[in-house]
């Protein structure tokens, strides 16, 4: 598979914009036709409760937040040509709050979501000479893994494993940026329940706890894509954890803020979340 995804790769690399934008669209909707249709309905159902949509804007939306991926795929296979010219891809709004985080001298962590093409996100980042640390959930399939981190490295990101704690640690004290997905399910241990879209949901903790035990800024960061295809990233301004006595109620109040702005992004371009994820599972199945 490796060989056949870099096989794949030098052939998107030499086609036109405009052709790698039409395979991406011929293979989300070539794809949503896999998807089974349990998990078709649980992407209508989120969308339904969370936005309030009528059932038939609700499945086009659930149909769209899988299509996309089409195109998300090309461009990953693209960035052995997108590198050279970012920013001709890929424009990026509050450099100076990021700039300003790293100033401080203790590292940052970026928290993000699965919105947009997350995986263009860091390296557009890191390509702008911001050190992202890329923390990356290792694939099944090996060859695939070596594939997809090649290139996340290809573009910049140092990459870790989410089992790499210690490895996150060094690195944000030696200044680096750890990218933190945070928007799945947390699970019924883990998780710290929060208001999320008006329902009970399982929230991680990790930024909010890696950034209080470092002193360091929490940047939200999220990228999302304009009319002409290309993307926009946009940094706001940097949150802090307080260090009280109450450990948990410092982290809870932290997480609980990030969980409203990551909420406030999704409504922004709610095409682009990934609704077909059981995001509310551990806290439903505890019902």
């Amino acid at each position: 598979m490796y060989h056949i995804m870099k096989i794949l790769s030098r052939v998107i690399c030499c086609l036109p914009l405009n052709v790698c934008r039409i395979i991406g669209t011929f293979l989300g909707e070539i794809t949503w036709i896999l998807v089974p249709p349990k998990r078709k309905q649980l992407a209508v159902d989120n969308i339904i409760k969370c936005l309030k949509l009528p059932l038939k804007d609700a499945k086009v939306m659930a149909k769209k937040s899988w299509t996309r991926f089409g195109y998300m795929i090309i461009e990953v296979l693209r960035f052995p040509k997108m590198k050279e010219d970012i920013n001709r891809y890929v424009r990026i709004e509050g450099k100076e709050h990021m700039e300003k985080a790293l100033a401080l001298g203790k590292g940052a962590v970026m928290a993000t979501a699965h919105s947009g093409n997350w995986e263009l996100l860091g390296g557009a980042l890191a390509l702008n000479g911001f050190p992202i640390v890329g923390v990356a959930q290792k694939q099944k399939n090996s060859a695939f893994d070596r594939f997809i981190n090649e290139y996340r490295a290809m573009i910049g990101m140092h990459i870790t494993y989410k089992s790499g704690v210690k490895e996150m640690f060094k690195m944000i004290g030696e200044g680096w940026v750890i990218g933190l997905l945070m928007d799945q399910d947390a699970g019924a241990r883990n998780g710290i329940i929060l208001d999320f879209f008006g329902r009970d949901t399982s929230c991680v903790t990790g930024p909010a706890a890696i950034a209080r035990f470092q002193g360091a800024p929490i940047l939200p960061v999220f990228i999302s894509q304009n009319a002409d295809g290309t993307h926009l990233v946009q940094i706001y301004e940097a949150v802090f954890v307080e260090k009280t006595k109450d450990k948990h109620e410092d982290m809870k109040k932290t997480t609980a803020l990030l969980t409203q702005i990551i909420e406030q992004h999704i409504r922004s371009c709610p095409n682009e979340w990934f609704w077909l994820h059981d995001r509310w599972k551990s806290v439903e199945k505890r019902s």
